[in-house]
């Protein structure tokens, strides 16, 4: 029997251009979903007669609850290195391996031109200066010169310090903070460590490039909000949850920060209602830091290079340490 193979959550219909998916319709069958799956039961239901799941990074959580649903569910390949949204053991409890796929450099770069792009759009009004252009007027809001302030970066990993090189050409003065931060590590990227109050109160521009876990849930949250200038922004290219939504909205809509740049929500798609699409001192964007054409490519090139690996009875790259039967 042909296995059956689901590629989750390809909005746009990408997935089978950037990547020759030739290799495994020979011996499978592919099925690629354009909407996002509601999970337990929309995505249950969906997917009862899927042997392998795709999924683009953590776009559509696997938790116990949906494994347990699956009974033909055999493997799991999660696109990109985290896979914090599978529940790895329930997974392993099944006999059910789940890979991810190799760290590439492509990402950090992709993610950080974006930030960049949202700090630009967002100081210098580009996208409501355009939508108003093409509705008949012309100069509406005097932008925001960013050489001489002060960027305030929450997370100096990988895409931080891309984030940071980028910012000493525009010629600005860096200051970086995160929970584990050292002197040597922001000195070794042209910035100065300081307090996270420091950072909040003293920065002109803050972006947000740490990672979502317990202790960063919210971490951004009414106290540090309160302490910005009303002339600074806020981006946020890393995951919606790390900052309080909620509060972000209040001193958005209040006029209590100039505004802010937004790739990533806690609910992704961002709901038809929600208030961020109408605050007219917010950019956004549908979580594209990460979704270009090339990136892309990598990671659904190494997502068939791992199915085939699990076709063959050699799964590859097993993050739960699960030893499965011969799939062929």
């Amino acid at each position: 029997m042909r296995m059956n193979i689901a590629i989750l959550d390809d909005y746009i219909g990408v997935s089978q251009q950037v990547a020759d998916w030739t290799s495994l319709t020979f011996r499978a069958n592919v099925v690629v979903f354009d909407r996002p799956l509601a999970v337990p039961d929309e995505a249950a239901r969906a997917l009862a007669d899927f042997d392998v799941i795709c999924t683009l990074r953590e776009r559509m959580p696997i938790p116990a609850d949906l494994i347990t649903c699956l009974p033909r569910l055999k493997y799991i390949v999660v696109t990109g290195k985290r896979y914090d949204t599978v529940d790895v053991a329930a997974a392993a409890a099944r006999g059910i391996p789940v890979s991810n796929t190799p760290v590439v450099g492509a990402g950090a770069g992709g993610v950080a031109e974006l930030t960049w792009g949202l700090i630009l759009a967002a100081t210098r009004h580009i996208a409501s200066e355009d939508r108003m252009m093409r509705d008949g007027g012309w100069q509406h809001q005097a932008g925001t010169t960013i050489g001489g302030k002060t960027l305030g970066i929450l997370g100096l990993g990988g895409l931080g310090r891309r984030v940071a090189e980028i910012g000493k050409v525009f010629g600005m003065d860096l200051v970086a903070w995160s929970q584990n931060m050292t002197d040597e590590q922001a000195t070794a990227c042209g910035a100065r460590r300081v307090t996270k109050e420091e950072l909040f109160a003293t920065s002109d521009i803050i972006t947000v490039h740490l990672a979502l876990s317990e202790r960063t849930h919210r971490i951004v949250g009414p106290n540090e909000l309160r302490m910005m200038k009303k002339s600074a922004y806020l981006i946020n290219t890393a995951r919606g949850a790390i900052i309080d939504e909620q509060a972000l909205i209040d001193v958005l809509a209040s006029g209590a920060i100039a505004g802010a740049g937004l790739d990533v929500f806690e609910n992704e798609p961002l709901p038809i209602d929600h208030p961020f699409r109408n605050l007219p001192n917010v950019v956004i964007t549908p979580h594209l830091g990460y979704f270009t054409r090339e990136m892309l490519g990598t990671y659904y090139g190494d997502a068939i290079r791992l199915i085939g690996c699990f076709l063959d009875g050699k799964p590859d790259r097993v993050v739960n340490m699960v030893k499965p039967e011969t799939a062929a």
